[in-house]
């Protein structure tokens, strides 16, 4: 073999490495376009996010009424508890409750004690998930049930003035989303 054909053969696998190579990495490329795609469409949409934090105004919520609000497609319960409401909610001792623990993401756990479940330290604002803890349904309020509280009439649950679950078939008290005053009238929930 002359060595011209040896520089040839020399070239030859070069350029076969290159090909080799470049394929490889332009199918890494794509792969990688491609897992991203595929990871990325499993964040939550624009619309979501836009919502993931939304202000709400409760200079219109009079002492003994309740504003219902729909944040990441749940109904929240804001309530402006009465004097005899934060009494109730304050009068009733751990051991008389189902579920023992605050459930309040801002407070996180806290004993369900009364003080532990409301937003100001005066118990007058008490914010929840307007959520069932049993199946989701959405208990009603105005001092319903048993307890003067929330009451779902789906399956029987009983909340008291706090969200407590007092008796029924829910295993947990209504949970309390991340919330707090940003002024004196506006409530930021997440």
């Amino acid at each position: 073999m002359s060595h011209a054909d040896n520089d040839a053969g020399d070239h030859g696998a070069t350029r076969r490495d290159f090909l080799y190579f470049a394929t490889a990495g332009a199918g890494t490329i794509a792969a990688g376009a491609a897992g991203w795609t595929l990871v990325n469409q499993m964040n939550p949409s624009a619309d979501v996010q836009a919502l993931a934090s939304i202000q709400v105004d409760v200079s219109g919520v009079q002492t003994g009424t309740q504003l219902t609000v729909k944040w990441l497609g749940k109904p929240v319960f804001i309530r402006r508890r009465t004097e005899d409401e934060i009494t109730q909610g304050r009068e009733v001792e751990l051991n008389q409750l189902i579920d023992q623990s605050a459930e309040n993401e801002n407070k996180p756990g806290e004993p369900a004690l009364d003080q532990n479940r409301t937003l100001d330290e005066a118990g007058e604002w008490l914010v929840m998930l307007g959520v069932c803890t049993h199946l989701g349904c959405v208990p009603i309020g105005d001092g319903a049930g048993d307890f003067g509280g929330w009451f779902c009439p789906c399956h029987g649950s009983h909340y008291d003035t706090a969200g407590r679950i007092r008796r029924g078939p829910a295993p947990q008290n209504l949970h309390i989303p991340v919330a707090a005053f940003v002024n004196d009238t506006t409530i930021q929930l997440g």
